[in-house]
């Protein structure tokens, strides 16, 4: 399964998209640990000291904040799901 990563999540990856091993069945959360064990330089950006996905880090599945209808990391993925991790973004037009 691919995550896409942006801004400065790419850069401590070394890539804007992650190859991980998940399947349908598996969970966002074994995905997620899945990216932090292929690319550990990310975990003190995304992670919190208590392990927890950072407040100011927007993780997507298919678009949608798993977060926001509850089932967060335990969302059961399915082959074609798209899994994106965003920093905080600011700025525009003045």
């Amino acid at each position: 399964m691919e995550w896409r990563l942006f801004a400065n999540l790419a850069e401590a990856a070394g890539t804007k998209r992650a190859e991980v091993d998940a399947a349908a069945g598996d969970t966002l959360g074994d995905a997620f640990e899945r990216l932090l064990g292929a690319h550990p330089d990310l975990e003190p950006t995304v992670v919190d000291s208590d392990g927890e996905l950072r407040e100011h880090i927007r993780l997507l599945h298919n678009g949608d904040d798993p977060f926001a209808n509850g089932e967060g990391f335990d969302t059961v993925l399915e082959a074609d799901d798209q899994l994106a991790l965003f920093p905080p973004v600011s700025g525009g037009r003045r």
